[in-house]
């Protein structure tokens, strides 16, 4: 793989300028970059549009893909999970959740994370390594041919959230260039309003961000009010702390559209951030900054290996209730494929012959609470 060109890494311009060093005219790519992402095909010969000689030429030099298909999961709620591997060997994880309106495609920017956020399960992988932008596009071409079947138009639309594993403002080239690929309306034609980025809170990629005019939705994942609960729970904080991340949010703000807000995420754990006292010094804090911004609370999904648990629903339902009495918009996530490992947090290359090995590990380490059922508010 590594003597060969992935060409799902490369811009229509970029695939262009590589057939043409192969002596082939520009219009043969132009073909293969439709050919590969608006009908999805996953090998040369399904590009019947090309020669046979070129086709073989092409194989000689280039791939179409590089990640595969290791194991799937599906939920009960339809969620699907899939592990893909690497060419040298690594997990990524890709979590297809079909709506009524949208199918939304959770993505991972790296494989591992290194942030050691310590209510997260994929923080226990460490980070092994980046993904590239090709990378970063083939798990949306692979979640919809394996939802869909390849080269079948998708019923609904597709949002996509940068979610999965890793950290993406460390991966920010790779994304920035896998999000200008798939926005391109000869290829899957997916624009960044229709992307939302999480970040743990790199200050100087937030300022960065704010600069892109055409630039994805932004979600931060806060979980604290404060600099001393937030450094246990979020290391990171350790180097940007609270004060500085809402002067990045304010920067961010002033750069927003008439009506567009960005989001805080709010993982709930019981007995640790979920208080009276939490909720209102989380809506001092940002009233004091006066930020235009959601907040999104996340009740914390169990995992085996994790010390917390989830906030009961009472709980969650009072803390919403204190910020909306703050006029702060509040919403609740709805947990997707729990069952299967795919939920916030949850994503560490969990494997199992049998899908119900899962559903077992999560009901021995959950707790005895019942779920939330209110609306999913992703993006």
């Amino acid at each position: 793989m590594t003597d060969l060109i992935h060409l799902p890494d490369l811009t229509a311009a970029e695939l262009i300028d590589f057939v043409q060093s192969l002596g082939a005219p520009a219009y043969r790519g132009r073909q293969i970059f439709t050919a590969l992402h608006a009908r999805r095909t996953g090998d040369f010969d399904g590009i019947t549009e090309l020669p046979k000689a070129f086709r073989q030429q092409l194989s000689s030099r280039a791939a179409t893909r590089s990640l595969t298909v290791e194991q799937r999961y599906i939920s009960a709620d339809g969620t699907r999970r899939l592990l893909l591997k690497t060419h040298d060997n690594l997990p990524v994880e890709t979590v297809f959740i079909p709506e009524e309106r949208r199918d939304t495609i959770c993505f991972s920017s790296q494989s591992g994370c290194p942030l050691k956020c310590d209510f997260c399960l994929t923080a226990k992988l460490g980070l092994l390594r980046t993904l590239t932008a090709g990378e970063i596009v083939e798990q949306i071409i692979i979640s919809l041919n394996d939802a869909y079947g390849e080269g079948v138009e998708t019923p609904r639309g597709t949002n996509l959230v940068a979610m999965g594993a890793g950290e993406p403002m460390l991966a920010f080239d790779s994304l920035m260039k896998a999000l200008s690929i798939m926005a391109d309306p000869k290829g899957l034609h997916i624009v960044p309003n229709r992307v939302t980025v999480s970040t743990a809170g790199i200050v100087p990629r937030i300022y960065e961000l704010a600069q892109i005019p055409d630039r994805p939705h932004l979600a931060i994942s806060l979980s604290a009010p404060n600099d001393e609960l937030r450094n246990v729970l979020m290391p990171i904080n350790k180097r940007w702390s609270i004060a500085e991340l809402m002067q990045a949010c304010k920067a961010f703000e002033q750069s927003l559209k008439r009506g567009e807000r960005f989001t805080f995420e709010y993982v709930m754990l019981d007995g640790v951030n979920d208080g009276d006292e939490h909720a209102r010094e989380l809506a001092a804090l940002l009233k004091r900054h006066n930020l235009r911004a959601k907040v999104n609370l996340i009740p914390h999904n169990a995992a085996e290996g994790l010390a917390y648990l989830p906030s009961t629903p009472e709980r969650v339902a009072a803390f919403k209730g204190i910020l909306e009495s703050h006029n702060i918009a509040a919403y609740v996530r709805r947990p997707r494929g729990q069952d299967i490992y795919a939920a916030c947090g949850q994503l560490a290359a969990k494997r199992a012959s049998n899908p119900l090995a899962l559903t077992n590990i999560v009901a021995r380490s959950a707790s005895t609470q019942p779920s939330l059922a209110s609306p999913s508010s992703i993006v």
